[in-house]
């Protein structure tokens, strides 16, 4: 296998000037409409605000990979005195929950960084500048994902059937 250069994306969040404005969902969800910015549907969007408001505790979590597997443990996490389980800060899409997962076809959602755009809707958007966003290189193994096709193929067939799957693929290989 080779190696190549990956340009690696990151948000880092500085939870001590996050307020919990959920500006960063209005955006994504508008960003992530289909078309661009013609409604507001916070269920796409693919960065959440973890929020108790009562204790002064906002933590904006973006969607990360999808897992197939549910989590070993539960860990727990206090802040501020309130717990916290660890499902409320993950990043992915799981069995085991509905969190950052398309509301129509239950699809798994991914934070693509807004890849239109130079620097992430949520990031620019940040009143409190609580979102920083990162780029640096690695180098890394190249490597296809095919698990990533697999995934949205059963999400397809549990919403669709087999069978218009199927055709739609191949009234799809025919025009190509």
């Amino acid at each position: 296998m080779s190696k190549i250069k990956k340009k690696i994306k990151t948000i880092k969040v500085d939870l001590d000037k996050c307020n919990g404005c959920r500006a960063c969902e209005v955006i994504c969800s508008a960003y992530h409409a289909n078309p661009k910015y013609s409604s507001n549907n916070p269920a796409r969007s693919r960065i959440r605000m973890i929020r108790d408001p009562m204790r002064d505790v906002y933590v904006p979590v973006y969607a990360g990979e999808y897992t197939a597997a549910e989590c070993m443990g539960r860990d727990k996490y206090i802040i501020d005195g309130k717990e916290y389980d660890e499902c409320g800060f993950c990043r992915a899409a799981c069995p085991s929950r509905d969190a950052f997962k398309e509301p129509d076809s239950g699809l798994p959602l991914k934070c693509d960084m807004c890849e239109d755009e130079e620097t992430p809707l949520c990031v620019k958007w940040c009143l409190n500048e609580a979102l920083i966003y990162e780029e640096r290189e690695e180098e890394v193994d190249e490597e296809v994902k095919h698990e990533d096709v697999e995934i949205g193929l059963k999400a397809m067939v549990n919403k669709y059937g087999l069978q218009n799957v199927i055709d739609t693929v191949t009234r799809m290989s025919q025009k190509s």
